[in-house]
């Protein structure tokens, strides 16, 4: 069966809304797709400011330099791991 051919877009925008109202099936043969590998690709990152207790900024500090990492990296990972564990389905316990 023959594919749509995929139109030229102005901008991401335009092909964005595009994607988002059309079947990409009709316009890519997905069985013949390959697996894409970006190792040097890096997320987008915001700077936030942030207050914390002096109490936690210390120990977090402490935790870091025994892991010799710096603490905002640590504090990425504390922040990842939480993130992930709270966005998790939760398992109802059947009693």
């Amino acid at each position: 069966m023959s594919k749509k051919q995929i139109p030229r877009f102005k901008n991401e925008d335009e092909e964005r809304e595009f994607w988002a109202t059309h079947d990409s099936t009709e316009y890519l043969d997905w069985a013949k797709a390959k697996r894409a590998v970006f190792p040097n690709l890096k997320p987008s990152t915001k700077s936030i400011s942030l207050r914390l207790p002096e109490s936690i900024l210390v120990g977090l500090k402490m935790l870091a330099n025994k892991r010799d990492v710096p603490y905002q990296s640590l504090l990425k990972v504390f922040l990842a791991e939480k993130v992930e564990e709270e966005l998790r389905p939760r398992r109802v316990k059947i009693a």
